[in-house]
C-alpha cells in the first residue's frame, strides 16, 4: 500500500502541540482540538493527524484562525493540489482555493453556489481523484448549511450477497457534466464550459469498488453526481445497479450530519467517503475555502 506524498520530515524540529483527537458518537469523524494549523506541525504531531484521518474518515479542526497561504501549505503536506475547472471561482492569488458560495455581488455569484446538491466523491471525474478536501469556514448561515458524509467502506461491506456479486470487477464512467445542466443556483445556471474546460473534464473510467491506497480496507466509488454507467453491461441493467448502490449507499447508519461552528476547518477522505451540502435558506450568506488534493488512480 502506498504512502501520502508528505513533508512531515521538514517540519520535525517543530515544537510539539498538544491537541485531542475526540471521535463522534457517529459511524465516523472525529473533532480535533487544541490544534493551530497555522503554526506548521512536527513529524510526530502530523503523523498523528494523518493516522486520525485514515482511522476516521473526517477530521473537524476547532476554532482556526488561518490565511490563505496557511490553508494551502498545510493541505500541501499531504500531496499535491488540484485545481478546479471552474477558474472564475479561484480565490484570487490563490487558484489552489476554490470558493464555494451562495453569496452574488453585481449580479453574479462570487464562487459556485451549488456544490454538492447531489451525494458525491470530489473530482472523481478525473483520472486522479482527490485524496481529501479541507474546507474552511470563511461565512456561515444563522441556520442550514449542514454538510452529510457517508463511509463507503461500511456501505460495501454491508452490501446484499447478490448485489455485490453484481459489481465485482466492474468498472463505471465518471463525468463532470453528467448532471451539470441540473445544477441551477438561484436561477443563475453554471457557467457555459469552454472548449478548454471541456477538455479537463473529460470522462473517466474507475472500478466500482476501490481498495484504499493506504488501509487496503474496500469502499463503493460510485456516486450519484458524477457515475454515468456500469461498462459492459445493458443500459437497463446498469441504471438498476446504479440506482440500488445509490440508494444503500446514503443509508442512515453510515451518515454522519457535520453542523457548522464558525471557523471549523473540515477535511474528509474523497477515497472512503461521499458527502452532501443541505443548502440553506437563500437570502442567508455561506462562504467556504476549499483545497483539493490529488490522489492516485483507484484499483
Amino acid at each position: 500500500m502506498s504512502a501520502p506524498a508528505v513533508s512531515s520530515l521538514r517540519q520535525s524540529s517543530s515544537a510539539s502541540q498538544a491537541f485531542e483527537i475526540r471521535p463522534f458518537d457517529a459511524p465516523l469523524g472525529a473533532e480535533i482540538l487544541g490544534i493551530d494549523l497555522g503554526t506548521p506541525l512536527n513529524a510526530e504531531d502530523f503523523a498523528r493527524v494523518h493516522q486520525a484521518h485514515l482511522d476516521h474518515g473526517v477530521l473537524v479542526f476547532r476554532d482556526q484562525h488561518i490565511t490563505p497561504e496557511q490553508q494551502i501549505a498545510f493541505s500541501r503536506r499531504f500531496g499535491e493540489l488540484q485545481i478546479h475547472v471552474l477558474k472564475q471561482f479561484l480565490l484570487a492569488g490563490h487558484p489552489e482555493i476554490f470558493i464555494i458560495s451562495n453569496i452574488v455581488e453585481n449580479g453574479q455569484p462570487i464562487g459556485l453556489g451549488d456544490a454538492g446538491k447531489f451525494w458525491h466523491s470530489d473530482l472523481s471525474y478525473k483520472e486522479l481523484p482527490s485524496l481529501g478536501s479541507m474546507l474552511y469556514a470563511q461565512e456561515l448561515p444563522e441556520e442550514g448549511g449542514d454538510t452529510l458524509f457517508a463511509q463507503q467502506q461500511l456501505a460495501y461491506e454491508t452490501l446484499p450477497a447478490e448485489l455485490r456479486a453484481a459489481i465485482d470487477g466492474r468498472r463505471a464512467a465518471h463525468s463532470y457534466i453528467a448532471r451539470y445542466a441540473d445544477e441551477v443556483f438561484e436561477g443563475i445556471q453554471r457557467p457555459r464550459l469552454t472548449p478548454a474546460q471541456l477538455a479537463e473534464v473529460k470522462a473517466v473510467v474507475h472500478p466500482v469498488v476501490r481498495t484504499h491506497p493506504e488501509t487496503g480496507r474496500k469502499g463503493l466509488f460510485v456516486n450519484e453526481n458524477f457515475t454515468t454507467h456500469i461498462l459492459d453491461i445493458p443500459e437497463d441493467e446498469s441504471r438498476q445497479i446504479l440506482a440500488e448502490l445509490f440508494a444503500h449507499s446514503a443509508r442512515p447508519e453510515f451518515v454522519y450530519r457535520h453542523q457548522w461552528q464558525p471557523r471549523d476547518m473540515v477535511f474528509w477522505d474523497n477515497r472512503a467517503l461521499i458527502h452532501l451540502a443541505t443548502g440553506c435558506p437563500r437570502h442567508l450568506r455561506r462562504r467556504m475555502h476549499r483545497t483539493t488534493i490529488q490522489g492516485d488512480a483507484p484499483f
